[in-house]
């Protein structure tokens, strides 16, 4: 347990803060008051931080802090996902999305400076089948608009987003508490993903 431990002091000359920025973000809820274990030692009383989450949460805010307030920082670290909003700009930086797929969005939806959390997982998405040259901007219209209309009522319950082709025709959908699943044999499944992994998968992109 000792070794998964770092001291306050060994962690601001790590990480190269100040003891007033630690502060600040603890303040800012950037930092969880948990990570703040007081030990006993030889020389009195200190504080250590979980070693891997603080360091990686301090290069985190590091890293955002220059495109992203400290406010809007706070409550991406926070377990309410659906209250993140960020700025085009910020998840093209960050290698969250391509600006490919934000221009293909922008011609489809018109201009926009910011897309909240839901927005972002549907783009995500579509980069991910893009990059991987699974589908085109056609059959990118199809599953976004399926994704705005349909996925608002799987809120709370997990879901998949078949991607199908036959005889050269596409077709995708939603689909709950997918288990085995049967398709006659002109039938491809060209992409299956369970979206509860994906917003896994984009909130480590993210936090």
């Amino acid at each position: 347990m000792e070794n998964d431990l770092i001291s306050k002091k060994e962690l601001l000359k790590l990480t190269e803060i100040s003891y007033g920025q630690l502060y600040r973000w603890k303040r800012k809820n950037l930092i969880p008051e948990e990570w703040f274990i007081r030990k006993s030692t030889y020389t009195g009383q200190e504080t250590f931080f979980p070693k891997e989450k603080i360091i990686g949460r301090i290069e985190k805010i590091k890293n955002m802090k220059g495109d992203i307030s400290l406010d809007n920082l706070a409550s991406m670290f926070s377990p309410n996902l659906m209250e993140i909003t960020l700025e085009n700009e910020t998840l093209i930086k960050h290698n969250i999305v391509s600006k490919t797929t934000l221009d293909f969005y922008t011609e489809k939806k018109g201009k926009t400076k910011k897309l909240d959390f839901e927005k972002i997982l549907f783009l995500y998405i579509l980069d991910k089948m893009f990059e991987e040259g699974k589908i085109n901007f056609e059959e990118g219209n199809m599953i976004l608009d399926l994704l705005e209309e349909f996925y608002p009522k799987f809120k709370g319950k997990g879901c998949e987003l078949l991607f199908l082709r036959k005889l050269g025709i596409s077709s995708c959908s939603l689909v709950s508490n997918v288990g085995d699943i049967y398709f006659e044999n002109s039938t491809k499944i060209i992409e299956k993903l369970n979206l509860s992994k994906i917003i896994e998968e984009l909130k480590i992109k993210i936090v």
